[in-house]
C-alpha cells in the first residue's frame, strides 16, 4: 500500500431496494496534507534557493576579500594563456603549477573568455554550490528517508562551513571536490550493493573528475565519506536482495582498482612532481591547528563560524546516529572528522595524520565533518517539523539564515587582508622601461601579490602557493609569504634576509614595499628607494649592480608531454563525467514504505542511485 489509511470508518455494506436509486460511494483517501507531509522538497526549489542566496553574494564578488580567490584566478590566468604549459615563471623564480589539481581553474580560464577571469570564478563556485546541493541530497537519501534528505540538502545552501569556505577562506578546490565526491558516493553504494554496472561507470567517472579537481580532498577527506558507504552496504547485505561477503569483496576491490589506475593516469604528471620534489621543506605554522581552547579566537574563526547554529545539533547527531545501526558507520565518520577538525584541540589530529597534520590545514576537516553531519540534520529537521510545523520552521529558518550571515560576514569581521588597494600602477612600472627584465618582490602587499603576477610580466621569487616553491631560502625557514614576512616572526624575517643576501643569483632587483617597517632591514641591507607610486604609498626599493633576471629553475621544467597530459586528462576526466551521466537508469519502480513513525520519519530511506 503506497500511503497508509485515513483513520475514518468503513459504512455497512448495503443491498439497495429495487426501487431505490443505487448511491456510489467513492473510496476513501488519505488527507492530502498528510500525504504532502512526507514528500521531499523539489529539486527545483533547492536549486533556486542556492541561486538566490549565493548568486547575489557571487556577483558582489565577495569571495575576492578572501585568503585563496586570487590564487586561483592567478592559476586559471596561467591556463588562460598557456593551456598545455604547466610551468609558470611568474613566481618561485618559476614553479610547476601541476603541484596542484588543475580542474576548477581549467573551467575558470575556459569560461573566462566569454566573462572574463573575476565573473567566470564566481560562475564556477556557484556550480560548485549548486552540485553541493544535489550531492547532498542524493548522499542523505542513502541514510534517511528522501524528504530529510530534501531538509539536509536546503541546509547545505546556509550551512556555515561551506559559506566560510567560499567568502574568507577561498578554497576552491575543497568547494569543488567535495560535491563530486558527493554525487559519486550513491553510486558507490549500488555498485557494492547491487552490482549495477551503469552505477560503477557513473561512481568512477565522478570520482576520477573529484581527484582532478583537489589532492587534499582525495588523499583524506574521500575516506570519510566512502568507508561509512561502505560500511552500511555490508551492514545491510542481508536485507532485501541478500550480497554475500566474497560479492562485496570483489565489488569494493574492483571499483577502487579502476578508480585508482584512472586517478593514477589522469594526474600522474602531479604524482610524478610529487615523487620528485616531496613537500620536505619546514613546516609553517597555521592557526587552524591552534588548541582552541587555549586561543579562543581561533576557536572562533575555525570551530564557531564553520559550525554555525549546528552546534546546537550535535546532542541529536550522537543521540540518532549511536541509537541507530544504519547509521553508526556515518556518525563514526562524522566523529573522526569533527576531532581532526579540532586541530592541536584534541591529538586525534597528529596521531592519525602524521606529519601531514604541520602541512595541511584543518578547517577542510571541519567543512567534511559538517557535511557528514547534514543527514541528522535533515532527519532532525524532518521529525521536528512533523511536531510543532510552523514553530519549527520558523526557528529553522532562522538559525540556518543566522549560520550564513555569520560566516558569509566574517570576512568583514576578520577579512584576510585588512588592505584594499589596487595594483595597477605597481604592475604599470614593472611593465615599462625594461623593469620587468629583473625580478622583484613585495613587501606589504598581502594577498594582493596574486592580482599584481596577473598584471605584470614581471617574475618573482615570492608566491602564494607554498607546495610549489623550491628555493633553498623559503622551505628552510618555517615562513610563508616573503610579503608578509613580519606576521611570520624569526622564520619569515630570516627567509627574507636570506632571499636579500642572494639577489644577484635570481636577478632580483626592485622591492615594492608598502609598510615602512621593513625599510631599516633594507637599508641594512645596502637598498635604497629609487621611486614612489600612489602619493608615496608605495616606495619602489633598487639594489645596484643586480644583473638581468634568468631562470635558475630551468632544470625542474616539466617536459612537453607532461603538459599535454596536464591539459588534456583532468579537464577530460570532467567532460567524460559529464557524458557518463546521460546514460539512463534502468528502469524501476522505487518503493517507499511512508508508514511512518510517530516523528513522520520514513522506515525506509530511498536509497537507489536515480
Amino acid at each position: 500500500m503506497l500511503f497508509p489509511e485515513a483513520n475514518v470508518q468503513k459504512s455497512e455494506s448495503v443491498v439497495p431496494h429495487a426501487r431505490e436509486p443505487q448511491e456510489h460511494v467513492l473510496p476513501q483517501r488519505a488527507p492530502v496534507d498528510r500525504v504532502t507531509a512526507q514528500r521531499p522538497l523539489p529539486m527545483s526549489l533547492l536549486l533556486l534557493a542556492a541561486v538566490a542566496v549565493h548568486l547575489p553574494l557571487l556577483l558582489m564578488k565577495l569571495p575576492l576579500k578572501s585568503y585563496d580567490t586570487n590564487q586561483h584566478i592567478f592559476f586559471a590566468s596561467h591556463y588562460l594563456h598557456h593551456w598545455f604549459d604547466p610551468w609558470n615563471p611568474k613566481w618561485y623564480a618559476g614553479f610547476s603549477q601541476m603541484t596542484y589539481p588543475p580542474l576548477p581553474q581549467q573551467w575558470i580560464a575556459v569560461v573566462s573568455h566569454i566573462t572574463g577571469l573575476d565573473l567566470a570564478y564566481m560562475f564556477v563556485q556557484l556550480v560548485a554550490i549548486m552540485l553541493l546541493v544535489v550531492g547532498v541530497y542524493r548522499f542523505a537519501k542513502i541514510w534517511v528517508s528522501p524528504r530529510a534528505a530534501s531538509f539536509a540538502a536546503l541546509g547545505a545552501v546556509f550551512l556555515g562551513s561551506e559559506s566560510f569556505l567560499v567568502y574568507s577562506a577561498g578554497q576552491l578546490g575543497t568547494t569543488s571536490a567535495a560535491p563530486l565526491y558527493l554525487n559519486a558516493l550513491p553510486f558507490l553504494y549500488d555498485w557494492v550493493r547491487y552490482g549495477r554496472w551503469r552505477a560503477f561507470l557513473k561512481g568512477a567517472a565522478l570520482f576520477t573528475a573529484a581527484a582532478a579537481a583537489h589532492h587534499a580532498t582525495l588523499l583524506f577527506g574521500s575516506f570519510f565519506f566512502a568507508l561509512p558507504v561502505l560500511a552500511l552496504a555490508l551492514v545491510e547485505r542481508n536485507e532485501g536482495e541478500e550480497m554475500s561477503i566474497a560479492a562485496f569483496l570483489a565489488r569494493t576491490i574492483s571499483i577502487m582498482v579502476v578508480v585508482g589506475a584512472a586517478i593514477a593516469v589522469v594526474l600522474l604528471p602531479f604524482w610524478i612532481a610529487l615523487i620528485k620534489y616531496p613537500v620536505t621543506q619546514t613546516p609553517i605554522p597555521h592557526a587552524s591547528r591552534a588548541n582552541y581552547l587555549l586561543s579562543p579566537e581561533w576557536g572562533l574563526n575555525y570551530f564557531v563560524v564553520p559550525y554555525g547554529a549546528l552546534i546546537l545539533a550535535l546532542p541529536f547527531i550522537f543521540w540518532r546516529g549511536a541509537g541507530d545501526r544504519r547509521l553508526r558507520p556515518l556518525l563514526l565518520g562524522f566523529w573522526v572528522a569533527f576531532l581532526v577538525g579540532l586541530g592541536g584541540t584534541t591529538p586525534i589530529g597528529h596521531l592519525l595524520l602524521g606529519r601531514a597534520f604541520d602541512v595541511i590545514t584543518m578547517e577542510r576537516f571541519s567543512y567534511w565533518a559538517t557535511l557528514l553531519a547534514l543527514p541528522f540534520v535533515g532527519l532532525f529537521a524532518q521529525e521536528i517539523i512533523a511536531s510543532f510545523r510552523t514553530r519549527a520552521m520558523v526557528a529553522l529558518a532562522a538559525l540556518a539564515m543566522c549560520s550564513c550571515a555569520l560566516a558569509v560576514s566574517w570576512s568583514t569581521y576578520h577579512p584576510a587582508d585588512a588592505a584594499d588597494f589596487k595594483v595597477d600602477s605597481s604592475a604599470a612600472w614593472l611593465n615599462r622601461d625594461g623593469h620587468d627584465r629583473y625580478s622583484y618582490i613585495t613587501l606589504g602587499f598581502g594577498n594582493k601579490i596574486s592580482r599584481l603576477a596577473m598584471e605584470t610580466n614581471a617574475p618573482s621569487e615570492d608566491g602564494e602557493w607554498n607546495s610549489g616553491r623550491l628555493l633553498p631560502e623559503l622551505t628552510k625557514y618555517g615562513g610563508a609569504q616573503l610579503t608578509s614576512s613580519k606576521y611570520f616572526g624569526k622564520a619569515g624575517l630570516n627567509a627574507l634576509r636570506a632571499i636579500l643576501d642572494h639577489a644577484d643569483h635570481y636577478g632580483l632587483k626592485w622591492i615594492l614595499v608598502r609598510d615602512r617597517y621593513y625599510d631599516p632591514l633594507l637599508a641594512f641591507a645596502g637598498w635604497r628607494p629609487v621611486d614612489s607610486l600612489d602619493d608615496k604609498t608605495i616606495i619602489i626599493w633598487a639594489k645596484d649592480g643586480v644583473p638581468p633576471f634568468t631562470p635558475v629553475n630551468a632544470p625542474q621544467m616539466p617536459p612537453h608531454w607532461q603538459g599535454m597530459m596536464w591539459g588534456i586528462l583532468p579537464f577530460g576526466s570532467s567532460i567524460v563525467a559529464l557524458l557518463v551521466l546521460l546514460i539512463p537508469e534502468r528502469r524501476r519502480r522505487e518503493e517507499e514504505v511512508i508508514d511512518t513513525y510517530p516523528s513522520g520519519e520514513s522506515l525506509v530511506p530511498g536509497r537507489l542511485a536515480s
